[in-house]
Parts: structure tokens; C-alpha cells; sequence
């Protein structure tokens, strides 16, 4: 059992209220959480003395002063230290106090110089007592290391401006030192270099992927309403085929209906606390102040909306997952930033003790497949079904409608036998090559390709299928979607820029479903090994 001290929960904070916190309320951060405000690694060694950063991941704050700062054990001189902003202001610590005090936002650093400290390579501790408006007087009591430079490797870069033709080059070079790659193809692209900032780091080129069309598909949604012609990024022989021919036979049955059911991006933080009881009561207050979360999380961005908390308790901890709409961004840095500034605003009210607390605690399983997403949606929810007629699969995808039922079912028990993420055939096929195609990020295919499939025989021999997508994250404004080559692959789905999410994720579910019907088409009559030597055979 956990007794209370002025180190932890409400007697800290009464203690800090009693013995001086400037005035203002101070608030119980516990340890584990404070630690995080260093910057690790940024100790170093200058001409004008030792250095290191303080970072603030906590909520918006002012720094009011700087007491006492230990380097190895040794006490500095108040009077040899000073406090750099990110701008370059440098500030004296005579200058620093309640009234004049250092901006110090969320995401903001602060550098403490000493005049006159030599720090050596290898481990340094390092001990700061200083003021921060609303937190009171915080410790921080940390290791850093100083490492050899000849330890660490690094890939040629320049801090002016990294996406330079020299700095390219600089890289090309260490490259071909190091490797003996020439990099004769990476290095030709029509794109300048500079644009891709944001996108990647340390640039070399690009990888040129082949793009093939599909389609064109025809989609009856509530967003996408026409036929459309779907550019395909991939490696793998027969599959713009295969995708063309299921999209054939989506149009000789009157096209796809899609329709978007759910919006729903999460973040998922986690709180531990002393016990289960503890966790609960915890829980209970979030609810309660749901009004004011909600407030905190939407100051963050002008298009993410809180739509509901999901709680999910177990041991000591506390997991919840915030469900948010993101507008035309995929949205997880949006619901990351915004789930942070409540949490702060949650630790800084919250009146009990909180041993430790992580924005994620894998339970939004961002880029990973999972029952959650299956069930509460992460990202888009849609189906795209097609009904298709004895003839239309007889002779285009040559095959009896009962046999790709039949195949289906017993499929769909493999899928469940396996443990399998899916019952489809292929969805990550289409999606993966659209998404690359189109700057969607990549990794989403883990959890995009999550997707159930359906049949149903009908009377007159013709075959319903649909294909829901629970967890589709899928966007048209921001991250890689405004890449040159990107940004024209949406231009020709008429899908570039704000206001198209759900039109491209209707077609990105209609893509989907006409790969389903073509693999399976070819599985069940027994054609897809030939398919595969006359259209894919290797070279």
C-alpha cells in the first residue's frame, strides 16, 4: 500500500500551496511524468560552457525562475547561468521572476548555459530546482551521456537546409563510400526536393514505383457518384488485371453502393493509479467533466471535433480511447495534440494521485489490426456491395455463382480457423496500391485491410456481395496527399484537397470489392496460377 507524502497526491499539493509556490496553486505532477521535461542527449560541451535543453510536454506554462542547478554534485553560480529561448533570447536569471517571466508553451524549449562547466564524455547528473507558472517549483534529477562521436554513426546533413542539392549529394556520396550504390535511378526526380519536408527526412530520391490504371469502376455512393479510373502503385503482375476485370463486372451489374457509416479517429491514453478502485473512481470523474475535455481538446484544431470517450478498465489501469471526426485529414497527429492538451488539463485538476500516465497505451492500435477497431470503427466505416447477375459471373468472371458462395463460407472458416485479420481474399492488395498511388500513409493498410466480406445466393441465381471496411484511415488534405505525383493521382479520382475524404474512401471500398470478385472468381475456377504465369511470370 501506497502512503501518502508530501512527495505524492493531495498532501504535495497542500504542502506546495503551504511553503511558498509563489502565490498560485501548484500542481502534483508525479515523478515519472516531470522527468519527461529534460531533453535527453542535449547535454554538451560548448566553448562558452555546458548546456542542456528543458522541453515542456506538459501544458502551457511560464518559467519565473531557477533556484539551484547541480552539474555532477557540483553547485553552479547562479550568476553563471542563463536561460536561451528557441528564438535566441537569452535571459539572465536576475531578469527572471513572476512578473518577468519566459513564455513556455506546450512543445516550446528552454536551454540552460553555464558559464565555466566542462562536461566530458560519458554519464553526467544533472539537478535543477526551478519556478513554472501553474506547476510551482519543480526538481528535475536526471543522467545524461555524452558519447563519443566516433560511436555514433550519422547520415550526412546540414541544419540550414536539408533538402539542399548539396546536402543530397553530401548523402549520395557517404552512400556510395559506404555501400558502393550509385544510386543512379533514386536520384532522378522531376519533384523538388524541398516540398517533401514534413514528408521525409534526410531526402535521397525517390523510389519510382510503377502505376498502372484500373477501372474505370462505376460507384453508386452518397459521396462518389460516377465511374472513375483507379491508379494503382504495385510490383505484383496481374493485379491492375485482376482489379480491371472485377471492376468490369461491378459495371455490368449497375456499379458499386458505398455508403460511409462511422468517422471516428482515436487516441488512446492511459492512466495508472495505486489500485482497481482508484482507477474506477478516476474514470468516473472524466465522465463528469466530459464538457470541459471535450473544450480543451477542440482549442487544439480547427477541424477535429471530440465525438465520445470509451473507457476500458483493467488491473490498475485506466484505458480510454478518445473517438474524434477529423474532417479530410487521416487525423492521428490532429487527435494526438488535441487528446494531449486534455490529459494535461486532466492531471492538473484531477484531485487523486496518478502514479503514471502514457498519451498512448496501444489501445487506439494505431497501424496494428484489432477486435476494438473491428467493433467501435477507427477512421472510416464503409460498405461497398454489388448484386451480380448468373450471367454477368458465367461469362466475365467464368465461374457459377454458388461456387464462389460456397468458397466463401469455406473460407471464411479458414480466415476464423487461422486467426486470420480478414475473410477476404486480398484486401490489402487494392488498398496498399492506392494508397501508395495516392500519399496515403502506407502503414494504415494494417489495420484499413481488416475487412469483413459477405455472400449471399439469391433466388434467381444471381450473388450479393458486400465488403465492409471498419477501420478505412484514409485522407485528401495534409500528410503525403500534396506530393506532386500524389496529388495527381487524386486529381484523377477528382479527389485532391478538402472536402473529398468520404467520396475517396467510397471508392477506395468499391476498389476493394472488385478485388474480392476477381480473386475469388479465379480461386474457384481454378485460374489463378495461370493468370499468374501469363501476366506476372517471373524475369
Amino acid at each position: 500500500m501506497v502512503i501518502p507524502t508530501p512527495d505524492s497526491g493531495v498532501l504535495k499539493r497542500i504542502y506546495a500551496n503551504l511553503v511558498g509556490a509563489g502565490g498560485f496553486i501548484s500542481l502534483d505532477i508525479p515523478d515519472r511524468i516531470l522527468q519527461r521535461l529534460y531533453t535527453y542527449g542535449s547535454l554538451k560541451d560548448t566553448d562558452g560552457g555546458a548546456q542542456f535543453d528543458i522541453k515542456n510536454r506538459l501544458q502551457d506554462a511560464k518559467v519565473t525562475g531557477v533556484s539551484r542547478v547541480f552539474v555532477d554534485g557540483e553547485r553552479v553560480p547562479l550568476e553563471d547561468i542563463r536561460l536561451v529561448t528557441a528564438e535566441g533570447k537569452t535571459y539572465e536569471l536576475d531578469d527572471v521572476d513572476a512578473d518577468n517571466y519566459i513564455n513556455f508553451p506546450v512543445g516550446r524549449t528552454v536551454t540552460v548555459q553555464m558559464d565555466d562547466v566542462t562536461v566530458t564524455k560519458g554519464k553526467h547528473n544533472i539537478e535543477i530546482d526551478f519556478e513554472a507558472a501553474p506547476f510551482g517549483d519543480l526538481t528535475l534529477d536526471v543522467t545524461d551521456t555524452i558519447r563519443s562521436e566516433e560511436m555514433v554513426g550519422g547520415i550526412p546533413r546540414d541544419s540550414e537546409n536539408n533538402y539542399s542539392e548539396d546536402a543530397i549529394q553530401a548523402r549520395h556520396e557517404y552512400l556510395r563510400e559506404e555501400t558502393g550504390a550509385e544510386l543512379e535511378h533514386v536520384g532522378q526526380y522531376s519533384i523538388d526536393p524541398e516540398v517533401t519536408e514534413g514528408n521525409v527526412e534526410n531526402f535521397i530520391g525517390v523510389a519510382q514505383m510503377p502505376i498502372g490504371v484500373a477501372g474505370p469502376v462505376k460507384v453508386n455512393g452518397e459521396y462518389a457518384d460516377g465511374e472513375y479510373p483507379i491508379p494503382l502503385a504495385t510490383t505484383e503482375g496481374t493485379l491492375v488485371a485482376s482489379y480491371s476485370r472485377g471492376m468490369k463486372a461491378i459495371n455490368l451489374s449497375g456499379g458499386a453502393k458505398t455508403t460511409v457509416v462511422d468517422d471516428n479517429m482515436n487516441r488512446a491514453p492511459v492512466f495508472v493509479f495505486e489500485d482497481a478502485r482508484n482507477a474506477r473512481d478516476f474514470r468516473d470523474w472524466v465522465f463528469e467533466h466530459f464538457d470541459t475535455i471535450k473544450e480543451k481538446t477542440e482549442e487544439t484544431t480547427s477541424t477535429g471535433k471530440l465525438v465520445g470517450i470509451e473507457d476500458y478498465l483493467t488491473n490498475n489501469h485506466a484505458h480510454f480511447r478518445f473517438d474524434y471526426t477529423t474532417g479530410d485529414a487521416a487525423g492521428q497527429n490532429m487527435v494526438g495534440k488535441a487528446t494531449f492538451a486534455a490529459c494535461n488539463w486532466i492531471l492538473s485538476e484531477y484531485d487523486g494521485y496518478v502514479e503514471n500516465f502514457y498519451l498512448e497505451g496501444n489501445f487506439a492500435t494505431d497501424k496494428k489490426a484489432s477486435k476494438v477497431n473491428d467493433l467501435n470503427t477507427r477512421g472510416k466505416r464503409v460498405t461497398a456491395e454489388v448484386t451480380l447477375s448468373e450471367e454477368t459471373m458465367l461469362h466475365h468472371l467464368g465461374v457459377e455463382p454458388s461456387s464462389i458462395h460456397h468458397h466463401a463460407q469455406v473460407a471464411t472458416l479458414g480466415s476464423f480457423f487461422s486467426g486470420a485479420n480478414t475473410n477476404g481474399a486480398h484486401p490489402a492488395n487494392g488498398l496498399a496500391s492506392l494508397f501508395i498511388a495516392t500519399g496515403q500513409d502506407e502503414a494504415n493498410v494494417a489495420e484499413s485491410s481488416a475487412a469483413m466480406v459477405n455472400t449471399t445466393l439469391l433466388n434467381d441465381n444471381s450473388l450479393h456481395v458486400s465488403v465492409t471496411i471498419p477501420s478505412l484511415i484514409v485522407a485528401t488534405y495534409g500528410g503525403g496527399t500534396n506530393l506532386p505525383t500524389q496529388r495527381e493521382c487524386l486529381e484523377m479520382l477528382d479527389c485532391a484537397g478538402g472536402g473529398n475524404v468520404m467520396k475517396f474512401a467510397e471508392i477506395a471500398a468499391a476498389t476493394v470489392l472488385a478485388g474480392e470478385l476477381s480473386l475469388a472468381s479465379a480461386i474457384s475456377a481454378s485460374d489463378w496460377v495461370t493468370s499468374h504465369d501469363e501476366l506476372g511470370r517471373n524475369r
